[in-house]
């Protein structure tokens, strides 16, 4: 199971945005390009620009994001109590409304753990 819904989201993920970018929409290609060159090294390290995007992803409440950059910050370095406690300072700030998102990326953060140590 852990497996499946971290390869099911990152394949998904990754057809759906080889669709869009395959229609070669200017603006869209540079959102996409912002993007990436957002969560590159600059002043501050990867590990913390993928935190910052993973609490201001679940203030949004966007799913598909916080299982983005939980997975990003994880292969940057962070460990499963970095990730949780960025979690927690997003509930804090997010409120009670984040809980359900909160459940969804402890169980995509379970199952990256899961694969990691398999």
């Amino acid at each position: 199971m852990a497996n499946s819904i971290v390869e099911e989201f990152n394949a998904y993920r990754s057809k759906m945005n080889e669709r869009i970018l395959s229609d070669d929409q200017k603006l869209i290609k540079r959102i996409f390009n912002l993007d990436t060159n957002a969560f590159t090294e600059g002043a501050l390290d990867v590990k913390t620009k993928e935190l910052l995007g993973l609490v201001a992803s679940a203030v949004l409440r966007c799913d598909d994001c916080v299982r983005y950059h939980i997975e990003g910050a994880s292969k940057a370095g962070a460990n499963p109590e970095e990730i949780k406690e960025t979690l927690g300072i997003a509930t804090l700030i997010g409120g009670t409304i984040v809980i359900p998102h909160l459940r969804r990326a402890y169980e995509y953060l379970d199952a990256i753990n899961e694969n990691r140590e398999a």
